[in-house]
């Protein structure tokens, strides 16, 4: 599975964006999807997954984020509204065949992030 995440962008505090990720592969449908984020001296960190219609947030996130994925067209997204300053990170996808969707150990494929920046 090959993933292309884009969608970021500079944003304003209280902004929206909405990323993508597309993926190649015939068997997209089969893995857990995920986003996460890492900001500048942090740790890669956990912010969205879904496998089937089960969706999973961080805590940071829930109420202000939502992950939707299309098996058709391969592809999966993360709205992000009410953005905060330390939502500024780069923004990354992956799949995960099986394991936690919390742990970034889990996740056997990545795209290249995209950088999200919020402006206070």
């Amino acid at each position: 599975v090959q993933l292309q995440a884009s969608g970021g962008g500079l944003v304003q505090t209280g902004g929206s964006l909405s990323l993508s990720c597309a993926a190649s592969g015939r068997t997209f449908s089969s893995y857990s999807m995920g986003w996460f984020r890492q900001a500048p001296g942090k740790e890669r960190a956990f912010v969205a997954a879904i496998r089937g219609g089960i969706k999973y947030y961080a805590d940071f996130v829930k109420g202000r984020f939502a992950i939707f994925r299309d098996n058709a067209k391969n592809m999966v997204w993360l709205q992000m509204n009410s953005l905060k300053p330390e939502d500024t990170a780069v923004y990354y996808c992956a799949a995960a065949a099986s394991g936690s969707f919390y742990s970034r150990l889990s996740y056997d494929y990545w795209g290249r992030g995209t950088l999200v920046t919020v402006s206070s």
